[in-house]
């Protein structure tokens, strides 16, 4: 049997660099927007997509979870270049039908780049990869759900099965599918989330009892303070710098914590707006902390230690009618807090101690104040801590439950949030377990299943049998990619249910099945006509997605109806009908109105313009912790101790992927063209390392004493902190070890990882 390539190809495409750009979005965005929608599909399809996207009643954009406005929306284009670069490439007319996989072996394809591999257009017929064949072949819908149902009644456990979701699917999609998962027997329901915002969740239930952010959109004009840590919204939320726009023009300062000058974080020009055109944007970040590779935590200690020393002297700096009537251990916080030395700190975070000082002056002087962080916060060892330490800041000021305050995690995908609260969870919490048994009259397991990391590990061991995946591309996303890789290919059957072609269908196990399935644009027709689905943003709205576009194939199912038909095939339960689900989407939201709080009239209230608003209790400066108090934490500092030769790396996005979807291959912010395999080097650490612009290098973590190498990276000179690197990913996450991961969330510690560089002679 060939060799198959688990990574991309080490090809290289011809690297041509310039100085990064100084402002986000303007005329650039906008053409970058029409050439890869129109370059994709006709004029008159793109139009359509373009014009439905992000409306009340059109398509939720399948890129990331910003939320849309509550009122009026623009209708030329309510939506960013990234979104538009989604668009594009779910809706593309290219086609990959089976007579391509007659032409190409899966080990011809694992030659090809990750672009490549996108590039090649929409999945149209379910495909088998038979155990010992060389090519995926066709199969019908009916034959692919009898081999799975098959497969998953034949294992001795159902814990030997497991059941991987997306931020991407739908929550109807979402329900159903753990619906049947449970049901089936097992709770083993890894997801994105994992991977992602895990380390959100895991602090924010834990100190404020709700583990979703608390801001609304609107409070973004509202807030006078706004501080975005670990985020680079210009490339994977560019929406948001509407937001930031309106809040400086309302008179908020803005406080900008990266290792990287993002430009946009410096400055955005609204293409819409006639006083961003003809005068140049509008400047966003006031203070701008270049903070080492996890850094975060040092830094969030001395800022409170700072204000600590500000309410000491001055005595009106803490909202002390909040800390002592709605929250707890203020006390023993504090007493940890005096013991800080604000010296160590700031060499710890690698920001001079006079920055840091103007930085903090602006949250003494100012009560509204909003924390917005992403995935440079969430992928470190301790990024539970430092939210912690983000919530103590916001509980000294008060800064929770008041207009213009309060946390903003941004998530990536377009649902992630949506998922876990439809149930998509390894740790179900008793409520639901209980609701479903209430509900639906069966058992379901208790016992937690497997996250990401330990499904992986169990695939490794041979525990596992049965992988299915609800889209996503979970070889490239997950750490560690040959141990997945071979952790994978253990597995008696894989499934993928995709729209487009990726490197997880190509590393596979004994029999491999793709699923295309309708992706957000295209219109869902059942028995009972046109079908939308819902989704949940990232400030917790619920609303309406419709698709407006003619699948590219007759063969596509919806993935509620894939999810049906594993359903009937598996379950000896028959109580279900699964069938009547499927031809009308509002019974099964009549379901989930029955069984997660909430949804009341669910129907109707997702039918009114933008949706609804879920339950948020520290919204309403109310907790769910189990003493209804906000909860102050004690957080350790730990850092990261390098050797002489060691760097600590970050993988990042480039300006033209989402997640592990490739777009294009150019970092046009950050002035990297026509590359992905580079490693961005303070130019300093080059010089000491004896390497020089351009040069090939191996990277290698050894992490556990097990060496892990990233073959053929080219050095870039880069504006980064002394010691401190960056890569792209997915093809960096090779370095990326299985046992590296956060404290209590386990999440893949991506952004931290200890690496040496050898030059290739």
């Amino acid at each position: 049997m060939p060799k198959i390539n688990p990574q991309a190809p080490t090809d290289f495409t011809g690297i041509e660099t310039s100085k990064p750009a100084t402002e986000a979005a303007g005329f650039s965005a906008v053409f970058s927007s029409m050439k890869h929608v129109f370059g994709a599909m006709p004029v008159r399809r793109g139009l359509k997509s373009l014009l439905n996207l992000n409306q009340k009643g059109g398509v939720d954009c399948p890129s990331c979870a910003w939320p849309d406005p509550d009122g009026e929306r623009s209708k030329i284009a309510e939506y960013c270049e990234n979104g538009a670069k989604a668009i594009a490439e779910e809706a593309t007319t290219r086609k990959v039908t089976p007579v391509f996989f007659q032409k190409y072996s899966v080990s011809q394809l694992s030659q090809k780049s990750d672009y490549w591999l996108g590039q090649q257009g929409r999945l149209t017929q379910p495909l088998v990869l038979r155990e010992g064949q060389t090519h995926y072949e066709k199969i019908s819908w009916e034959e692919s759900f009898k081999l799975i149902g098959n497969q998953l009644n034949s294992l001795p456990s159902p814990d030997e099965a497991i059941f991987y979701t997306s931020g991407r699917t739908s929550n109807e999609a979402a329900f159903l599918y753990q619906l049947f998962i449970r049901m089936y027997g097992t709770n083993n329901m890894p997801d994105c989330s994992n991977m992602c915002h895990e380390s959100s969740g895991s602090a924010l239930g834990e100190t404020l009892g709700l583990g979703k952010g608390s801001v609304k959109l609107d409070d973004f004009e509202k807030a006078e303070v706004i501080l975005i840590l670990g985020q680079n919204p210009g490339t994977n939320h560019p929406r948001m710098l509407s937001a930031l726009e309106k809040a400086k023009r309302s008179g908020a300062k803005i406080i900008s914590i990266n290792p990287l000058i993002e430009a946009g974080l410096l400055k955005f020009k609204h293409p819409q707006e006639l006083r961003d055109v003809l005068f140049g944007g509008e400047i966003l970040t006031d203070i701008y902390l270049q903070i080492r590779i996890n850094g975060d935590l040092a830094l969030l200690k001395a800022m409170n230690k700072l204000l600590l020393e500000a309410e000491q002297k001055s005595g009106n700096v803490f909202d002390k009618d909040f800390i002592f009537n709605q929250s707890e251990n203020y006390e023993n916080y504090i007493e940890s807090l005096e013991s800080e030395n604000l010296e160590q700190l700031s060499e710890a975070c690698g920001i001079a101690l006079d920055e840091i000082k103007a930085a903090t002056q602006l949250i003494i002087d100012h009560k509204k104040i909003i924390v917005c962080w992403a995935m440079g916060l969430t992928q470190h060892k301790n990024s539970v801590v430092t939210i912690r330490e983000v919530v103590n800041l916001l509980l000294l000021k008060g800064s929770i439950g008041i207009e213009g305050g309060g946390t903003c995690p941004v998530r990536g995908h377009s649902n992630v949030q949506g998922d876990r609260t439809m149930g998509i969870y390894e740790k179900p919490p008793k409520i639901l377990l209980d609701n479903l048994q209430k509900v639906f009259d069966f058992d379901p397991p208790r016992k937690h299943g497997l996250d990401t990391v330990a499904s992986i590990k169990a695939m490794s061991e041979g525990k596992v049998k049965v992988f299915i995946a609800m889209g996503g591309n979970f070889l490239s996303a997950t750490p560690d990619t040959e141990f997945t890789a071979k952790a994978l290919q253990n597995c008696d059957l894989t499934v993928q249910i995709s729209t487009k072609l990726n490197r997880s269908h190509l590393i596979h196990g004994k029999t491999a099945l793709i699923l295309p399935t309708l992706g957000r644009t295209d219109l869902d027709l059942q028995i009972n006509g046109e079908q939308f689905v819902t989704v949940e943003d990232s400030m917790g709205v619920v609303h309406s997605s419709k698709g407006v576009l003619e699948p590219i194939s007759e063969h596509l199912l919806s993935e509620p109806a894939i999810v049906a038909g594993m359903a009937k095939a598996t379950l000896a339960n028959k109580n279900l009908d699964w069938d009547k689900l499927v031809a009308n989407y509002d019974h099964i939201r009549d379901l989930i109105e029955k069984t997660i709080a909430g949804f009341e009239k669910y129907n109707y209230r997702v039918r009114q313009d933008g949706g609804f608003y879920l339950p948020n209790l520290p919204r309403e400066r109310k907790f769910g912790t189990d003493s209804a108090k906000a909860k102050f934490s004690i957080n350790e500092l730990e850092t990261i101790q390098l050797l002489e030769c060691e760097y600590i790396m970050m993988t990042i996005r480039s300006h033209d992927q989402f997640n592990t979807t490739i777009y294009g291959l150019d970092d046009r912010y950050r002035g990297i063209y026509n590359e992905r395999r580079i490693i961005m080097m303070n130019e300093k650490d080059m010089a000491e390392a004896k390497l020089e612009k351009y040069q090939v290098v191996n990277l290698f973590n050894h992490h556990g004493g097990i060496e892990r190498v990233a073959e053929k990276f080219i050095v870039v000179p880069y504006n980064i902190p002394r010691k401190c690197v960056a890569t792209y990913f997915p093809e960096a996450n090779v370095l990326v070890p299985i046992d590296s991961f956060a404290d209590i969330s386990k999440t893949p510690t991506s952004k931290s990882v200890v690496i040496t560089i050898k030059a290739l002679s």
